[in-house]
């Protein structure tokens, strides 16, 4: 580009660069507030109400109140509220609100205030006057009399996990002023830019944005006893992005300002205030020289022009602010269509436009510099199937010829696309007072292109409903539009918009005025070349008895197309025939917007007709009441309202073509099948192509190719990432951690520890019991400095040592008395009581016992020994520290169990055996969680004896996800998602008791170490791992961070390591560290994908884990990183569990526990409960536990958190100490 020529001072004068500016609104634009003016102050803490008696009524809807109550939660209320969880997420609320910023917020920690007074002052009645008539300025004059000032400062979002201390959490500021004459009362909501730091809350453990409205409330009919849901006018959406446009966007004039009539004796709707423009000023700014722009300087466009161009001219080289814009459309019903009707303009204040008046005598020539982006560095923005063309003002992105969608996203012609999400919300069907819920259901749809017809199906949906939402096929309509078959020269919802847009619909049904919102957002597509959608529900729909089928009739549908909107509204007729055979017809309006964001530097470019008619027939719809399954069905078209529909097959989707092939018209009816890009054949039939093994070299170099139907995906393999142009890998130029990448010289693990120190530096050094350099340690013989009691002897070991008290001496080897000075124990009783009777008197040799006779053996302490063993009948078995048997670990001849040492554990004590409590068996067995239940299934050796499965605890309110056991107190752990808490119940009986139900967002995954009595979980939503005691006290915060979806966890005990499982998306992987959070590494992340479940077996020293992604199971030596695949071609496993030689793990799609043979690598049985449904956590019950650690002897000697580590064990404390608590580190 040419460089600009310094101009003449002479003849140009002083160039003046004004910097166009908005007037934002700052905090000192508030209303005055704080106790120096009068203001009282709510109580600090977390959903706390106080009331206000007014001194002057004010108006709601149609209703006037002389009191109001205000709360923390960001809202005034006209009725006294009941507990947060009877409204946050639940709007419309069951009563009067006024929500200015509604959702879970905190004042509890000392710096949020809630401010509030009434105001009757003439200085402060004027300010708020002048607002409201700058909102309404085609209105008469407002005489106010009346204000109540409520100001929320410095409030936090409740049970958010935040990063540093108090003062540096996000905070939220916002006023709230009710305005009131003798007749009627204004609303205006004001937010400081730059004050509102978050844009939702923790809900039910979900992030939900908050939300900013007028709810009436319930409502009592005049000839009903039945209360219905009032007016709700809604200003923000279900997305976070609107209550940021609350500081940006208005409808008085000003910046985060926003005034609404609310109420009056005559009241029809709420009322929004009419200036959605905002003002301008230009600053004062210090003049400077005129420069001169070189050549290399890029996309940088000059307008010069010769007159001076008017004010609003100038402006919308700046900012645009669109007309109604965050202003929603409100129905006599009060549900919202349409939070905005168009794409706000982008604000950037930290680049703003500049406007340079250059003085030329008396006139004024403006030039204004626009910068814009250029492809040489955006075209990577672009689709794979795209190229990026420069426009005057900036790029755009144009799908190339074979392909179609907005050049950001683009499909092949002809390409069937599969559309996949979830489904949120709740609906009240018929007269029920209580909705039904939607949580993530999954909803899945595959379009065949080439003919227009989409099928759409939502699953795990309720006979209570299913029936019901028949009607509503176009729940799924909108993807029929997006993929149309396109008549000659129009153009489908993909074409227009690509596959990034945002749907709001109301559906208003006749004659019962059933009202209900739909709310969809198209994410684009993803990696698997799916394109993804979320869908919201809210509202109320007629019933439709169970059985009852649907018709819908073929139907039009009008489009309404302008920039960045589109619009249609229709009414639909459907007939239901009921279960005897007769019929209804039934009819409901249907009002839709489509926003979008489309590339204004081409629009001149490409010619869209303002009006397209969707034509839809062979309407299906049907409710699978056993899959629990709505289906829709439906053929599509795009083309002329007017215009006779064209006959060429091609247009109609009668072609026979393959689902894979585009269809191409001839002449008349004539027409050719040509297979879809990255698909080959004769158009009849298509198979895809392989371009990874056709083009080896396809990717370029440091990348790996990954082939899907149609298309393949390049990805640089791990150490590279895509440069600048998204298709060349180049290398990741960062500091290299070798401890945690296993590349450092640092002796091995049981010797030494690798301590990194950043950079790519490291420092090795010996560990405790260890001397040298850290590369090279050598083990210190203890014994040599005389550690143990005089009366022992000293046993060296590696990196530690033992002291054991001579012969004839008792105690623990650091002290030793003689025997001759101790009480003789149960056990030595018990065995000289033997052996006397068995001896029949006194003789002058030692006692023998009788052949036959059981004489107990104990251990040098005078305990009993765990294993006994009867020598005749050549039986061995566990007992317990009182000497009695352990039911279910008796061997026969030539086999002894594994039992557990005693002096290691407390003595156990339980709730009591409840009359209906069914134990499990003796032995070991297998115990899965299956929704509101836990199932056990006992084993014999590795076998599942199905047969004697039967459920052991059930909690119908639950979601029971994960399940551990300890086999100390032969206690089931399991954790929920619905509350959430972790709670327990004992097998042998009792009542299940929750232990931890604070400060939980979804925990996923619970690890237990019965020797040390601790309990460890994952939590995916406040992403930590903690550790508590096992009855939930002490709780402390292991880790928080690098961590975005953390589940599986397990413990390794004996050897002091933890293992959990990472399947963020973006990065999932397997990491470990010692069990008191010190060492943590990294040991698996490349070929993962959903690492769902997770085992330990401690004697193969085997790490193993199901991943739902990849497909596969696969097991790894965290000591040697030898890695191996188990199997694969597995469906949705969700959790595992080690027992012998088998994996098990639960299947959510089979819904089913699969047993896999991990040394014949190959299934070998499978269990289906009686009744199915999804499988979620597994685990084992032991008879005995069968090791020790350091921290199992009196918890280690630590007051409250014992944590054991490789070599030793660490006390730590609880996140929250009282100062009682002193940690310390222990080696042996």
């Amino acid at each position: 580009m040419a460089g600009v020529p310094r101009p003449c001072p002479a003849v140009f004068g002083v160039l003046l660069v004004l910097a166009v500016t908005v007037n934002g609104l700052s905090r000192s634009d508030l209303l005055d507030y704080g106790v120096q003016f009068g203001d009282q102050l709510l109580d600090s803490g977390t959903d706390v109400t106080q009331q206000i008696t007014l001194d002057q009524l004010v108006f709601f809807f149609d209703e006037n109140f002389d009191k109001v109550y205000v709360n923390t939660n960001g809202f005034l209320s006209v009725a006294e509220p009941p507990a947060e969880s009877e409204y946050l997420g639940k709007m419309p609320a069951k009563f009067g609100i006024i929500a200015p910023f509604l959702g879970d917020l905190d004042t509890s920690d000392g710096i949020g205030k809630v401010y509030f007074r009434q105001d009757n002052s003439p200085d402060v009645l004027q300010k708020i006057t002048e607002k409201i008539t700058q909102a309404f300025p085609h209105e008469g004059e407002v005489e106010p009399t009346h204000a109540l000032i409520v100001t929320w400062e410095n409030v936090i979002a409740h049970g958010v996990p935040e990063r540093g201390d108090d003062l540096n959490k996000k905070r939220s500021t916002f006023q709230l002023v009710l305005m009131s004459t003798e007749l009627s009362t204004y609303a205006i909501l004001l937010y400081p830019k730059d004050d509102l730091q978050y844009y939702s809350t923790l809900v039910e453990g979900e992030r939900k944005p908050v939300e900013v409205g007028f709810s009436k409330g319930l409502t009592q009919g005049w000839f009903s006893w039945r209360s219905t849901q009032g007016p709700y006018y809604r200003v923000t959406t279900d997305n976070e992005d609107s209550v940021r446009e609350l500081m940006l966007l208005t409808n008085s004039g000003r910046r985060g300002v926003w005034v609404y009539h609310i109420g009056s004796s005559t009241f029809q709707s709420v009322t929004p205030g009419q200036v959605t423009t905002v003002e301008y000023e230009t600053p004062d700014y210090p003049p400077y020289e005129a420069e001169t722009f070189s050549p290399e300087t890029p996309s940088i466009e000059i307008f010069t022009s010769t007159t001076a161009l008017p004010e609003s001219e100038i402006l919308s080289h700046v900012e645009a602010v669109p007309q109604n814009a965050a202003q929603p459309s409100y129905t006599q019903a009060g549900y919202p269509l349409s939070p905005r009707s168009q794409q706000p303009a982008q604000i950037q204040p930290n680049n703003p436009q500049v406007v340079i008046v250059e003085e030329e005598e008396e006139d004024l020539n403006v030039n204004v510099f626009s910068y814009y982006e250029t492809c040489s560095t955006n075209r990577h923005k672009c689709s794979s199937f795209a190229e990026c063309r420069d426009y005057t003002s900036g790029y755009c992105c144009h799908c190339k010829p074979g392909y179609y969608g907005n050049g950001k996203d683009c499909v092949a012609d002809g390409k069937p696309q599969r559309i996949n999400g979830k489904v949120k919300g709740r609906i009240f069907v018929g007269s029920s007072p209580t909705p039904v819920e939607f949580s993530n259901n999954d909803l899945h749809s595959y379009v065949v292109a080439n003919d227009g017809r989409a099928y759409v199906a939502i699953s795990t949906i309720p006979a209570s409903v299913g029936p019901s939402l028949q009607p509503l096929s176009s729940i799924g309509g909108v993807i029929g539009w997006a993929f149309a078959l396109e008549q000659p020269g129009y153009e489908n919802g993909f074409s227009v918009a690509g596959g990034v847009f945002t749907r709001q619909t109301e559906v208003t049904f006749q004659p019962g005025g059933e009202k209900l919102t739909i709310s969809q957002e198209f994410k684009g597509i993803d990696e698997h070349d799916h394109v993804v959608v979320s869908t919201h529900l809210e509202g109320s729909i007629p019933e439709v008895p169970e059985g009852a089928t649907v018709q819908i009739d073929p139907y039009y549908e009008i489009y309404q197309y302008s920039s960045n909107l589109i619009t249609s509204s229709s009414t639909r007729d459907y007939t239901v025939t009921l279960p005897d055979g007769s019929t209804q017809t039934l009819v409901y309006l249907w009002r839709q917007s489509v926003s979008f964001q489309s590339c204004p530097h081409a629009e001149g470019s490409r010619s869209i007709p303002p009006s397209q008619q969707l034509s839809v027939d062979q309407v299906f719809v049907m409710y699978d009441s056993v899959n629990q399954l709505i289906r829709y069905a439906m053929s599509n078209k795009i083309g002329s309202v007017n215009g006779t529909p064209q006959q060429n097959p091609c247009y109609t989707g009668r072609h026979g073509c393959d689902t894979n092939a585009v269809c191409r018209p001839g002449q008349g009816n004539q027409f050719t099948c040509e297979c879809a890009a990255g698909f080959r054949g004769d158009g009849r039939t298509c198979h895809d192509i392989d371009e990874c093994i056709e083009t080896p070299q396809i990717c370029g170099a440091h990348a790996v190719c990954n082939n899907q139907p149609g298309t393949f995906r390049c990805e640089c393999i791990e150490g590279f990432q895509f440069a600048s142009d998204g298709h060349t890998c180049v290398q990741v130029d960062h500091p290299i951690n070798h401890c945690e990448r296993g590349s450092h010289d640092c002796d091995i693990r049981e010797r030494a520890q690798c301590s990194y120190t950043g950079g790519s530096s490291y420092i090795c050094s010996c560990l405790p019991g260890f001397s040298g350099d850290g590369r090279s340690c050598q083990d210190i013989d203890e014994c040599q400095t005389d550690r143990c009691n005089r009366d022992a002897v000293c046993y060296n070991t590696q990196g530690s040592f033992t002291c054991q008290c001579r012969p004839g001496f008792h105690g623990d080897g650091f002290t030793c008395t003689p025997e001759s000075e101790r009480e003789k124990t149960a056990c030595e009783k018990h065995r000289e009581s033997m052996l006397a009777t068995s001896s029949g008197g006194y003789f002058f040799f030692r006692p023998r016992p009788a052949v036959g006779q059981y004489v107990p053996i104990c251990d040098s302490y005078g305990e009993y020994e765990p294993t006994q063993c009867h020598s005749s009948a050549g039986q061995c078995w566990c007992v317990d520290r009182n000497g009695q048997e352990i039911p279910g670990t008796r061997t026969g001849p030539g086999s002894r169990p594994m039992c557990l040492e005693h002096s290691v554990f407390p003595t156990v004590f339980g709730p009591t055996t409840r009359p209906d409590a069914n134990l499990v068996s003796p032995g070991t067995n297998l115990l899965f969680a299956q929704s509101g239940k836990i199932d056990h299934i006992p084993l014999d050796g590795t076998n599942m004896k199905k047969e004697e499965a039967k459920t052991v605890i059930h909690v119908p309110d639950q979601v029971v996800i994960a399940v551990a056991y300890d086999c100390v107190d032969k206690m089931v752990y399991w954790s929920d998602i619905t509350q959430p808490s972790i709670s327990r119940a004992s097998m042998q009986g009792g009542q299940p008791a929750a232990i931890i139900i604070k400060d939980l967002g979804s925990p996923e995954g619970i690890a237990i170490d019965s020797l040390s009595r601790n309990l460890y979980w994952t939590d995916s939503i406040l992403d930590r791992i903690e550790v508590s005691r096992l009855d939930g006290r002490h709780r402390r915060v292991l880790f928080d961070n690098d961590l975005i979806n953390p589940r599986a966890i397990v413990a390794d005990p004996a050897n002091g390591r933890l293992y959990w499982a990472d399947w963020n998306r973006d990065g999932p992987k397997i990491e470990t560290s010692n069990m008191d959070g010190t060492d943590r590494i990294v040991l698996v992340k490349g070929d993962l994908e959903l690492p769902n479940g997770l085992t330990f077996d401690h004697h193969s020293r085997q790490l193993c884990w199901a991943d739902a992604g990849t497909r596969k199971v696969e097991c790894i030596d965290p000591y040697t990183r030898l890695r191996r695949k188990i199997v694969d071609g597995v469906q949705y496993p969700f959790a595992i569990v080690s027992y012998g030689r088998n994996l098990y793990y639960t299947d959510w799609r089979r819904e089913s526990v699969v047993a896999v043979d991990r040394v014949a690598e190959r299934e070998v049985d499978q269990f289906l409960p009686q009744k199915r449904s999804r499988t979620y956590g597994i685990t084992t019950s032991f008879p005995q536990c069968p090791e020790v650690n350091y921290c199992s002897s009196d918890n280690g000697g630590c007051s409250h958190l014992c944590l054991p580590r490789p070599g030793g064990f660490t006390c730590r404390c609880p996140t929250l100490n009282n100062g009682s608590c002193v940690e310390r580190d222990q080696n042996f």
